[in-house]
């Protein structure tokens, strides 16, 4: 149905044109990049939360401390970051703000409502509103450290520490009706700080957390069905585990990443190998690493985000490929310290970190790893508009607003080839972009001396 909108609505010229690999490459180099603003938001973010909408937009949900400090969700459109329904939803301060997406694709988010006691509360965004998933604050006690993550079967679920059991791991899940217990309520042995719940690829959950029944070592549990079991030693670790950081190989292996807390409190990574928890290369930290965050890309390699005290705790990021950790672009590319780091990959495929920026008074900022085009810093994001983006079929241009007379419009793609050229223009065009590989691409503009650019990214639909 969009697709025959848009032909309905534009009467413009429509441009077809074929990929071509014969033209030369473009001057294009990878490091970090800033998706937007650099602190986007209008005061203090915490507890920051970064996940993406099944068209590839990154929302970012946080506790918003100035105002109230209740809980506010922001998307970036192409140009600027916007809020997603009202600007402070939630009934009274949220702490723990963890945002998952629907299979349906909508944005939902769980926090210790301060509304309700500090119990935990799950709100969904249905378009024009931000509704409460089930009763508002449906756990017995204070939640703290909430994730909220969706099975491959659509449910959502929520892990927590439960005051009401000793501030031990519990985990409940929406059955479309009402929040109910998975397996028992205060599994855990002792406290269970830093808890990180994620799902394995046949829809067992998992929780990896700093285990205080185990010397406050890492420790993995999983839910086989009737109760929750420890997945291989339980504190595994070699000293404290801070930070930890839970995530699936496409294999089925449970990794994860932490800072452990013994001389001289380097960053670790585990898996899972079916007998052990066996290290994953070495300690890939000089020393201290806090705010740890594990992922794995599309082509299944383990990338790790954190704050590094060797580089003034700015952010990197590592990934493991061929049997070492090296750094992904720059090492320490955050302007300055940063603190609630995340680390996602869009459905593109591109590495996404979002963080507590100090530089900019601890606001919200989020960076990409991405080509950049040699020599030019910034892309206009006025001179011309260009949009839907993403885009599925059909991307309109607008480049009336561009001074002098236009020579082309040129497209490359994210290896450096120039894949289109166009010389006979008009103030409004459509080009057809549907038989383009999904990713990321650039449109350049060349007008007199001066060239414009704009990033687009193709989507496709099943």
């Amino acid at each position: 149905m969009k697709r025959v909108l848009l032909h309905v609505l534009f009467s413009l010229p429509l441009i077809t044109f074929s990929q071509q690999n014969w033209f030369n490459s473009f001057p294009l180099k990878y490091d970090w990049q800033y998706v937007g603003e650099r602190g986007f938001t209008n005061n203090i973010a915490v507890f920051i939360s970064l996940a993406f909408n099944p068209s590839g937009e990154p929302y970012v949900a946080f506790e918003n401390v100035a105002n109230t400090r209740k809980a506010a969700v922001m998307k970036f459109d192409g140009t600027d970051w916007i809020y997603v329904g009202d600007v402070d939803f939630s009934a009274g301060i949220a702490e723990y703000t963890s945002l998952a997406f629907s299979p349906s694709g909508e944005a939902y988010v769980a926090y210790k409502d301060w509304g309700n006691s500090g119990k935990a509360t799950v709100m969904k965004f249905d378009g024009n509103n931000w509704l409460n998933v089930g009763n508002a604050g449906f756990s017995a006690g204070a939640a703290d450290n909430t994730d909220l993550v969706f099975s491959p079967s659509g449910e959502p679920y929520v892990a927590f520490m439960d005051s009401m059991n000793l501030y031990k791991a519990t985990v409940m899940k929406f059955n479309g009706t009402s929040w109910v217990n998975v397996g028992s309520s205060g599994f855990s042995t002792g406290k269970a700080k830093f808890i990180n719940l994620a799902f394995n690829p046949v829809g067992m959950p998992y929780v990896a957390f700093q285990d205080w029944g185990n010397a406050k070592k890492a420790t993995v549990m999983k839910f086989d069905g009737p109760s929750w079991v420890y997945e291989g030693m339980a504190g595994f670790s070699e000293g404290e585990a801070e930070f930890t950081s839970l995530a699936f190989s496409q294999s089925g292996e449970p990794y994860v990443a932490y800072d452990d807390y013994i001389p001289p409190h380097t960053a670790v990574v585990k898996k899972f190998d079916g007998n052990n928890w066996v290290y994953v290369g070495t300690e890939f930290t000089q020393g201290n690493a806090s705010w740890i965050s594990l992922a794995f890309s599309p082509s299944n390699e383990p990338y790790v985000a954190y704050n590094d005290q060797d580089f003034a705790f700015k952010a990197c990021v590592k990934r493991y490929h061929g049997g070492y950790w090296s750094y992904v672009g720059s090492w320490g590319f955050s302007g300055g310290w940063v603190f609630d780091t995340r680390l996602v990959f869009s459905p593109s495929g591109e590495p996404y970190i979002v963080y507590s920026d100090q530089d900019e008074f601890l606001k919200a900022t989020v960076m990409k790893y991405d080509s950049v085009i040699v020599g030019v810093t910034k892309f206009d994001k006025s001179i011309f508009s260009l949009y839907p983006n993403p885009v599925i079929e059909t991307l309109r241009i607008d480049i009336k607003n561009i001074p002098g007379s236009i020579k082309d419009i040129e497209i490359y793609n994210m290896v450096g080839l120039k894949i289109f050229v166009y010389r006979t223009l008009t103030d409004k065009m459509l080009f057809n972009v549907g038989h383009f590989p999904s990713g990321m691409y650039i449109l350049k503009i060349n007008a007199n001396n001066e060239s414009y650019f704009k990033k687009f990214i193709k989507i496709n639909v099943p």
